[in-house]
């Protein structure tokens, strides 16, 4: 597997060689940096900690800053990845490069959170008639028995708490690699709010 802590920029458009109009997602990718090494004989899997975005030392405490080699500076994202398929060392620099051979990537984000919503917007009721005097709009109907056991069953849908939730969209296209403005458009949309963290991995479908 290979994977990186990126950034989301946003959405725009692009077209294609025969004028074909694709909407694409803008992602940021800073080097990530190498935290630490896990090999099976030692820690029975094979696994790489990724960094991103430096943290001032002043900010960080001892028991944080322990897990961090000397010559690397306290990191503000860490992820693990198991498996990798690059051979890294401890401080190495991985950019936009490993994804070079890459056709498609699996996109990982915290959702927009939409706050408390009813079974409608949140599980797409249809709902009852519109019309004057039907006293049933809006609302999510019967929800448990009228005899024993008298509540509702687990897994009913109903109004509550959506989004915010750890979502990932798999098998996206790369459109495009930028090198030097360090972004990648990747065709279609992908979870979370603008400048929020990404988690991206070659697709494992593809």
């Amino acid at each position: 597997m290979k994977g990186l802590i990126a950034k989301k920029v946003g959405m725009t458009q692009v077209f294609d060689e025969n004028g074909n109009l694709t909407p694409v997602t803008v992602i940021h990718v800073e080097p990530n940096t190498v935290i630490a090494t896990k090999t099976q004989d030692k820690h029975g899997y094979s696994a790489v900690v990724l960094g991103l975005e430096d943290l001032k030392e002043s900010k960080v405490n001892k028991a944080y800053k322990g897990q961090f080699p000397e010559n690397v500076s306290p990191k503000r994202h860490l992820k693990e990845f198991r498996d990798f398929e690059k051979e890294v060392a401890v401080g190495d620099q991985i950019g936009l490069e490993l994804f070079e051979k890459t056709a498609f990537l699996d996109v990982t984000a915290t959702s927009k959170g939409k706050g408390f919503q009813g079974v409608m917007k949140r599980w797409g009721f249809h709902g009852g008639r519109a019309s004057h005097g039907s006293k049933f709009h809006r609302e999510a109907g019967g929800t448990g028995n009228c005899t024993t056991p008298g509540h509702s069953m687990k897994n009913i849908k109903m109004a509550g708490r959506m989004g915010s939730e750890r979502v990932t969209v798999q098998n996206l296209k790369i459109v495009k690699i930028d090198p030097e403005l360090k972004v990648v458009l990747v065709r279609g949309a992908v979870p979370g709010n603008k400048n929020c963290t990404l988690i991206i991995k070659s697709a494992v479908k593809k």
